[in-house]
């Protein structure tokens, strides 16, 4: 392998997902407490719990457990639909979001790693 060795984009790819769904996660508190009447000691725990749990994954995501973990939020925003019926929709398209992210990550690395498997044979050819 060559000595430039550049870093997977998963992790801030994964992240930038997780960010993303933070702050939408945090505002479906008074989403829950208008629209489906959920009351406010139900909703803002709700909300707010799943906002947390987005940013201490990101956080986490050096370590391989962590996008198990993010696969958890995304079936968890997808199941607030049940509550309000647009995070079944949102849910969806972080869950979109977030396969893409891994699979294009996971793409981008094979790629990077035959490139520079090719660009070694032929420096070694020479």
């Amino acid at each position: 392998m060559t000595e430039m060795v550049e870093k997977s984009p998963r992790r801030p790819m994964a992240s930038a997902i997780l960010t993303l769904e933070a702050i939408v996660l945090g505002l479906t508190a008074p989403v829950l407490i208008r629209i489906s009447h959920v009351s406010a000691g139900r909703a803002i725990p709700i909300a707010l719990g799943l906002c947390v749990a987005c940013i201490l994954t990101a956080g986490l995501l050096k370590r391989p457990w962590a996008y198990a973990l993010g696969w958890t939020i995304q079936i968890a925003a997808i199941a607030l639909g049940f509550l309000v019926t647009t995070m079944f929709t949102l849910g969806i398209i972080f869950g979109v979001l977030w396969w893409g992210a891994l699979a294009l990550s996971n793409k981008i690395d094979r790629e990077r790693e035959a490139a520079y498997a090719a660009h070694d044979r032929a420096t070694v050819d020479r």
